[in-house]
């Protein structure tokens, strides 16, 4: 529950965020508004002094029975030096004149100079209209007159039927309107308190603060707060995925299983730090497995849950646990590595090539990754090179000066080429994580950030190989999909493959925004005119006109083979690339009814 209730909760918090800015900006740029302006006073004159009532008036009574509406309320007044009546009824108003008994008629000319002698500022009356109840008089029902003066804030006076000045109204209480609108969030009729947006808003920012509470309390453990020295130990045995134990150690209550582990020199691998949302530091628990959490169960597949796979970062010992971890006696390893080549294969995606100190062994199948161990380093733009023909991409950027990366980190990369090929070269396709086009002085990955400022000659350390990510033995038809730098796994599968002498069908389709992102391109075209078996196809998604298929790479394959395909249940699947493509490819294959056990994939979890 936890990964939903904080996805929720920042999304919820996203939009009561925006209203609280919205809120503090408002009521910011209310209170340094001039208070006279707004309420109209600046222009407005004072009221007139009362004249005593007249002796000779015309006789209420008389008046009241002659009206055509009966009057519900009547009150006296003077409209400008005339005395007079005002009989409101349920349907009209009369305005009478109290010395002759006669109605007055309140015409424009009448209302205009109603208008002027409220009105003291520099502005000129323009002819007074007769209006529906707008925005500015809401307060008011009914038609009212509209003077409009020439002044620089644009002075409205609005005048009753009855010859009332109702409102003075002008640029700064306009725009205080504005603000206004936005701090009650009533943005129809801009002066209900209890409107249903801020009720609403109310109730997520109760419940904002409520799960806020609740995640508070998850994020942390009551061994957390209690002093190792004070913590039970338990014991927790590591074997290797081949049964034979790796290392028997103590940890204290409470501590994960990732943290442990790391304590006594076995880091597994991890692009999070142990923060629960990369899923590599995957383990098995021998025996009785704890309950899998939120967490597990949103980034282990329920087959592998089933059979005791756990989170690291998220297993907490609180008993003694027997565990198998991949990689076995490769995780308490530090190995050393010199870079021998750099190549741009695309503006943003590099071939970086390792000489390893000590020549790699068979774990270094196609499919497995390492993990780059990233000091803590400072570096700025002009530490990365990049060819003339990728300028214009590069320049599109908004990088900052400088970016550092103050604490050590690893980062996984897969192997793009079987070492058997290379002469036990380690060879690896990065991609330079820019963020987003146009942000400015958005700071790059760090981990990419650190590989594309790789030069010739430097030295580096690395852990692995790792992953499970491999072809499956049978002569099954393969189909690859994949996109990004997912390339990389795919590619080495691939060449292991056809250098290897298979005869089966093999399929690979691999989808990027351009021709120009797309690497290894014509190695791919050159192999499928070399190799019958070998069918290779570029899906382009932001490019259209070229001799292949646009849109995106997994909707490309289905229409074009998978759905003509007489039998998927016997083909196996091999999927990499980024996050978004992944589910959606993994989502189409299930609807298509391939068994999940047809389908390996590997998970970048950026």
């Amino acid at each position: 529950m936890t990964p939903w209730m904080r996805k929720i909760h920042k999304w919820i918090g996203l939009l009561i965020g925006l209203q609280l800015v919205l809120w503090m900006c408002s009521g910011f740029v209310m209170s340094l508004l001039d208070a006279e302006k707004v309420r109209g006073r600046e222009f407005r004159a004072p009221a007139a002094a009362k004249l005593p009532w007249p002796s000779e008036t015309v006789a209420l009574r008389h008046l009241v029975n002659n009206a055509f509406d009966p009057a519900q309320t009547v009150s006296t007044g003077w409209l400008q030096d005339r005395p007079v009546y005002r009989l409101t009824g349920e349907k009209s108003s009369l305005l009478i004149d109290a010395r002759t008994g006669q109605r007055v008629e309140l015409d424009g000319q009448l209302a205009r100079r109603v208008a002027e002698a409220s009105y003291r500022g520099p502005g000129r009356a323009g002819p007074a209209e007769l209006v529906d109840q707008t925005l500015e008089t809401r307060t008011h029902e009914g038609k009212v007159w509209r003077v409009a003066f020439s002044d620089a804030e644009d002075t409205t006076v609005y005048v009753s039927q009855q010859g009332d000045v109702l409102e003075h109204r002008n640029r700064t209480w306009r725009l205080f309107d504005v603000f206004w609108m936005l701090h009650i969030m009533d943005y129809t009729g801009r002066q209900d308190f209890n409107n249903p947006l801020v009720v609403t808003a109310a109730v997520g920012g109760f419940w904002l603060a409520l799960s806020g509470i609740w995640l508070l309390f998850t994020s942390f453990s009551l061994a957390e707060f209690i002093p190792k020295r004070w913590r039970a130990t338990r014991v927790l045995m590591v074997h290797a995925p081949d049964g034979s134990r790796l290392r028997s150690l103590r940890a204290h209550t409470g501590d994960t299983v990732f943290v442990a582990l790391a304590q006594q020199g076995l880091q597994l691998p991890s692009n999070c730090g142990g923060g629960q949302t990369c899923g590599l530091c995957e383990v098995r628990v021998r025996g009785s497995a704890p309950d899998a959490t939120a967490s597990d169960r949103a980034l282990i597949s329920p087959s592998r849950i089933e059979a005791g796979c756990r989170l690291a970062c998220n297993l907490k010992l609180d008993r003694n646990l027997d565990v198998e971890v991949k990689g076995g006696t490769e995780l308490g390893m530090v190995k050393e590595a010199e870079v021998e080549q750099v190549r741009a294969l695309s503006p943003f995606l590099r071939e970086v090539v390792l000489r390893p100190r000590d020549r790699p062994g068979p774990e270094y199948r196609p499919g497995a990754y390492i993990q780059i161990h990233v000091p803590a380093y400072r570096m700025g733009r002009h530490q990365i090179d990049a060819p003339q023909e990728h300028q214009p991409a590069w320049s599109s950027l908004h990088l900052p000066s400088q970016w550092s990366s103050g604490s050590a980190l690893r980062r996984s990369y897969s192997l793009s080429t079987p070492v058997q090929q290379t002469d036990g070269r380690l060879t690896l396709l990065i991609r330079f994580c820019h963020g987003k086009h146009g942000g400015k002085n958005h700071p790059p990955g760090k981990g990419s950030s650190y590989a594309f400022g790789l030069k010739p000659g430097d030295r580096l350390q690395y852990s692995g190989p790792f992953g499970d990510f491999a072809i499956q033995e049978g002569r099954r038809e393969k189909i690859f999909i994949g996109g990004g730098a997912g390339m990389a796994p795919l590619r080495a599968m691939t060449l292991d493959l056809l250098e290897s002498g298979a005869t089966e069908p093999i399929h690979f389709w691999y989808g990027a925004r351009t021709a120009a992102e797309a690497p290894y391109v014509d190695e791919m075209q050159g192999l499928a005119e070399r190799f019958e078996n070998f069918h290779w196809q570029l899906v382009l998604s932001e490019e259209r006109g070229g001799t292949g298929p646009a849109g995106m790479v997994h909707d490309a394959a289905r229409q074009m083979l998978l759905q003509a395909h007489p039998d998927l249940q016997s083909c196996d699947f091999y999927l990499c690339g980024p996050p978004a493509m992944l589910a959606a490819t993994r989502g189409m294959l299930r609807e298509m009814g391939v068994a999940d056990n047809r389908v390996a994939f590997d998970d970048f979890k950026i």
